[in-house]
């Protein structure tokens, strides 16, 4: 049965190098992250390869593998060894041309507790990803595990209240979000502080709207492998925010680091009582929202 409290890590990492090396390289942070006690673990977004998306190039398929295959076989070993949930976010090849930006959930036994398929696909400049990836189409999800109830949504989706709530509805107790995020450098100096504030601050949102633990795990570094371009600088930030929002780890913007923080049930109930937020939905009055505008 889960206890009341059960610590959580999330890993910001640079994987800006090829994909058998990114597997090593997070098998060992991983293995130090529950050396310091963390019990669930979360890579960044597309742990295995450098951020790909920043073109539309059809080689960049065979980052890809299919279910059940390398990660899954790697880590699902490495839950079982350290007694320990991972959260592993990968290119899943689904079938011949239709592929999806994905996370396992790895339970302490190494089953599989769940997997998640990124719902929200942005396209916006060297963040090409409806040129790769599907929309998921499994909906959102809480896993049990052995240490507690995980959601896990990916990058884009974070900025979305819909998928916060729909996730938290099913009990999701923690909101992973393994994210690939950075600033286009150019473009650092005019807007990064607001870009990257507004990041933080919608994903603490969530976490008051709907007294649950968020965690956000990013990469850092500059990854520029196309000519004639600037490339992103992945700016890091990652961290670990209670149920009131407040920071409990907050990671650097430019170096390899290790979050851990406790989750703590009694806690959440005790917001959740206080500030009823859940009780207090009109859900009466919310079926608009399934709308794309209200005219």
């Amino acid at each position: 049965m889960p206890k009341n409290t059960y610590k959580i890590a999330v890993l910001q990492l640079n994987l800006n190098d090829k994909p058998e090396n990114n597997l090593k390289k997070c098998i060992q942070w991983v293995k130090d992250a529950a050396k310091q006690g963390a019990e669930v673990i979360s890579l960044p977004e597309l742990y295995s390869s450098h951020y790909f998306c920043q073109s539309e190039d059809v080689d960049n398929f065979a980052f890809a593998e299919p279910l059940y295959s390398t990660s899954f076989n790697a880590f699902s070993a490495l839950a079982k060894e350290l007694g320990v949930v991972i959260i592993v976010p990968f290119f899943e090849k689904r079938m011949a041309g239709v592929y999806h930006n994905s996370a396992y959930i790895i339970d302490t036994d190494g089953t599989e507790a769940g997997l998640y398929r990124k719902m929200h696909i942005p396209d916006d400049p060297h963040f090409y990803e409806k040129f790769y990836f599907t929309p998921g189409d499994i909906g959102f999800k809480s896993f049990p595990t052995k240490k507690g109830n995980i959601g896990t949504l990916i990058c884009w989706d974070q900025w979305y209240p819909e998928a916060a709530r729909l996730t938290a509805l099913q009990g999701a107790e923690v909101l992973f979000y393994p994210t690939a995020i950075g600033w286009h450098p150019q473009e650092k100096a005019e807007f990064g502080e607001n870009q990257q504030g507004a990041w933080m601050n919608v994903m603490r949102g969530h976490a008051v709207a709907n007294g649950v633990y968020v965690a956000a795990a990013n990469r850092i570094g500059l990854e520029k492998y196309l000519p004639e371009t600037n490339g992103i600088e992945f700016w890091g930030s990652s961290f670990i925010a209670g149920p009131q929002g407040e920071i409990l780890a907050q990671a650097s913007v430019d170096q390899e680091e290790i979050l851990i923080a406790e989750v703590d049930l009694n806690l959440q109930e005790n917001v959740r009582q206080n500030w009823p937020f859940l009780r207090d939905r009109r859900i009466d009055k919310y079926g608009d929202i399934t709308k794309r505008v209200i005219d």
